[in-house]
């Protein structure tokens, strides 16, 4: 996650989407395919109906639901089923779902000479070779399948068929064993509420004393801005060249990839992999901020050097963004892993030792509007697996659950005992299973001990050889009396170093910062419980209670009390009826309830003429708590203020605060207010808004949305031009502090003209 697209692309903010009835497929003729059959209800092709048919082939999930494009019942789902079977693979070639710049960029770097070898195959027998054949034959025609065609195979198969399918098909990293056969990585996480060095660099220790982590070492960072980055860049790059693993594992800061090179620019030598998150449809891409060509041009500069990108994905990202063009969301997935297979191609030409590039696939990062239930993050962990693989990638997943699924600490291990067999490249890894700055749910390094046991699969050879090396596992590969303690890590750190201090002296400032780390919210793991891959005791008691405390943050609201309390406050609501519709149904709580409208049409009629450069909004989002605690928002609310009033920016005296409000209710709020501002002059709208339950801090965040009157009036303002503070609260980032950072984000976006494309369009 990065930046904006973390918080909104990959999040628990959906935009309005089409809602559509659910499809129904009745009998189907004897070997009608799905043309035939399109063509017969509708008198002739019908690109609506083709995609209802090819959605309807699914597995269940809400997000195809939600666009019109999932079957109405079993029933349906295997008559579409027969119909795609039957359909052969040059007919959906020359009819892609959907098409667009990514789409034609697929089609240049499908393999023609391999697509000819199978084109008059039909999905049934594309499905009984993949199915039958080797890895050798499979990889001998891969490259001639189209993303829509991938993401068409698994519509066809089994949760089996697809571990069945996942385990013949690899394809490792460069000059590494990361992505073979009976191996399985880790991308360390070392995230942090407040980008603290300290909290990073002791959670990588903290990683390696489990002997996990190899494939990357990848923060997501709170703060964007050039300099914070490179503060993170540079506290991991430490670690790496500390212990001399230049060759061995790279680092990453999750920032916008523009942002990521601007770094390298200013201070050369800081970036290693460089990321991305990647959407399957071009209008997807413009909300993150990225083009086909941007990101291409970005593999170029990767030349002779041998880390490359690393990409995430994750199904559900267009729906919620209102960029699906009526394509169900497995293809759309499939259609990410063909942008990066074309990347990978062209890192082919510049990369010496060949492309170094992976795929995570967050797959249950947004919520239940995407799908709910245990079992469907693990069908879709399969899919996306199979069409990772088949697209010649080295994928990894992040099997995880937001706060506001019904996915369980339990539910998380039982999903990873059905997915490992399939044998992901690799899992995220954090010291417990709660992410302490995004506050969802994925690995712990723990679960890493425990899934290699229980399947026997191994850590990147350079690596595990260097977990030898500090003493965390033996020359026969079994873990020493250090196993679990960061402490000793970070002894070795400072020899490593030439620190000639005593070992007590080390030990004693160690105690010291992993003391400072958990006050500021990072708990780290350290020995075990029961078993080497259960938490210690006290630690298990502490995230079981803030998972607890999640599902209660989920569920406040804004009291009357407390919305009375705000200065100048005028209260308004979004379309949710309730809580329950709002975590449920995303898309109501981002449009603004007609009563809300008329409040604030009364706010823009009061300035007249006199309009002022900017509107602070406020919502409860998914925290209410967040906003209501003491030491929060009131602390914000006056600094805002007065460094606004000192720096001359005009400001609406009212505070707009929203019940049941989503980040896109900020943008409404801004539509109405700014529609008929001067064309030419900056209007901006601070949008503060309560995140991210199952953290201590009871964190909330400030949406910075700053851009000309034209853009306003034009009414399309969304995420693309939108900056972020987060991780606010008086234990985190503190508020005031938040301000100041605000203040400076607003100076920048109004230096830059509101570009959000800093480099290459």
């Amino acid at each position: 996650m990065t930046g904006i697209a973390a918080a909104t692309s990959y999040s628990h903010f959906a935009r309005a989407a089409p809602s559509g009835s659910a499809v129904v497929i009745e009998a189907v003729e004897q070997d009608e395919d799905v043309f035939a059959y399109v063509s017969r209800i509708k008198g002739g092709f019908d690109q609506t109906t083709y995609q209802q048919v090819i959605g309807a082939a699914n597995a269940f999930k809400e997000g195809d639901q939600a666009i019109g494009v999932g079957a109405d019942d079993e029933a349906s789902r295997a008559n579409a089923r027969a119909l795609l079977a039957k359909t052969k693979i040059r007919d959906l070639y020359e009819h892609p779902l959907f098409d667009d710049d990514l789409q034609r960029l697929i089609w240049q770097t499908t393999d023609q000479g391999q697509y000819e070898q199978l084109k008059d195959w039909t999905m049934g027998q594309l499905r009984e070779f993949l199915l039958t054949e080797p890895e050798e034959r499979i990889k001998a025609i891969m490259g001639g399948l189209t993303s829509d065609t991938i993401g068409f195979v698994p519509k066809l198969m089994s949760n089996e068929e697809l571990v069945s399918l996942s385990q013949k098909i690899f394809n490792a990293m460069p000059g590494t064993k990361m992505g073979s056969k009976g191996y399985m990585g880790a991308r360390i996480q070392p995230n942090s509420p407040t980008d603290h060095p300290d909290d990073i660099a002791w959670q990588v220790f903290d990683a390696f004393s489990y002997a996990t982590g190899d494939i990357v070492i990848g923060t997501n960072p709170v703060d964007s801005t050039v300099q914070s980055v490179a503060a993170v860049e540079r506290a991991l790059k430490d670690i790496v060249d500390t212990f001399e693993l230049q060759d061995v594992i790279p680092w990453c800061v999750l920032a916008h990839i523009d942002v990521q090179a601007e770094v390298n620019e200013t201070f050369p030598g800081t970036v290693s992999t460089m990321f991305q998150s990647l959407a399957g449809t071009d209008s997807c891409n413009k909300i993150f901020d990225i083009t086909n060509e941007k990101i291409l041009k970005y593999a170029r500069t990767k030349k002779g050097e041998r880390y490359g990108l690393y990409f995430e994905t994750g199904q559900g990202s267009e729906f919620t963004n209102g960029a699906a063009n009526g394509v169900d969301m497995m293809v759309l997935e499939a259609r990410k892993y063909g942008f990066s297979r074309a990347v990978g191609i062209e890192l082919t030409k510049v990369q010496p030792e060949g492309a170094w590039l992976h795929v995570n696939d967050v797959a249950g990062f947004i919520g239940p509007e995407v799908f709910k239930s245990r079992e469907q993050l693990v069908r879709c962990c399969l899919e996306d697996m199979v069409m990772g693989k088949l697209h010649g990638l080295t994928i990894g997943l992040d099997i995880c659950t937001t706060l506001h699924m019904t996915v369980s600490l339990d539910d998380l291990d039982w999903c990873q005992d059905q997915i490992l067999p399939a044998n992901p490249a690799y899992l995220i890894a954090l010291p417990t299973k709660n992410d302490p700055m995004l506050s969802y749910l994925t690995t712990s390094f723990q679960d890493h001990v425990r899934l290699r046991d229980k399947f026997g699969f191994k850590v990147n050879d350079a690596m595990w050889n260097f977990y030898k090396h500090i003493g965390i596992v033996t020359e026969d590969g079994s873990y020493t009396s250090h196993y679990g303690d960061p402490l000793w890590v970070y002894y070795q750190y400072r020899l490593a170093k030439g620190d000639g201090r005593s070992k007590e002296a080390i030990e004693a400032e160690g105690r010291q910062k992993m003391q400072e780390v958990g006050e500021r919210g990072v708990d780290l793991a350290i020995g075990h419980g029961a078993n080497i891959w259960d938490l210690n005791a006290p630690l298990a008691a502490k995230v079981k209670g803030l998972y607890d405390d999640a599902k209660q943050s989920l569920w406040a609201e804004l009291t009357p009390e407390f919305i009375a309390a705000v200065p100048d406050v005028v209260p308004v609501r979004t379309l949710s009826k309730d809580r329950n519709d709002f975590i449920a149904h995303p898309n109501t709580g981002e449009m603004l309830s007609p009563e809300a409208i008329r409040a604030i049409e009364a706010i823009r009629d009061s300035w007249g003429d006199d309009l002022p450069k900017g509107q602070i909004v406020i919502s409860d989002g998914l925290n209410a708590k967040a906003i209501m605690d003491d030491g929060h928002l009131a602390p914000f609310l006056v600094e805002m203020r007065r460094l606004l009033a000192e720096a001359g920016v005009t400001m609406s005296d009212s505070n707009i605060m929203i019940s049941s409000g989503r980040v896109r209710a900020g943008y409404r709020v801004g539509e109405v207010l700014f529609e008929n501002a001067d064309p030419n002059s900056f209007r901006g709208i601070l949008h503060i808004i309560g995140e991210r339950p199952g953290t201590m801090h009871h964190a909330y965040s400030v949406y910075i949305t700053v851009a000309k009157g034209k853009r306003w009036s034009e009414k399309d303002i969304d995420h693309d031009i939108t900056k972020l503070v987060s991780n606010v609260a008086d234990t985190a980032l503190t508020p005031k502090e938040a301000a100041k950072e605000t203040l400076t984000i607003i100076r920048e976006i109004v230096g830059t003209n509101v570009n959000g494309s800093r480099r290459f369009g």
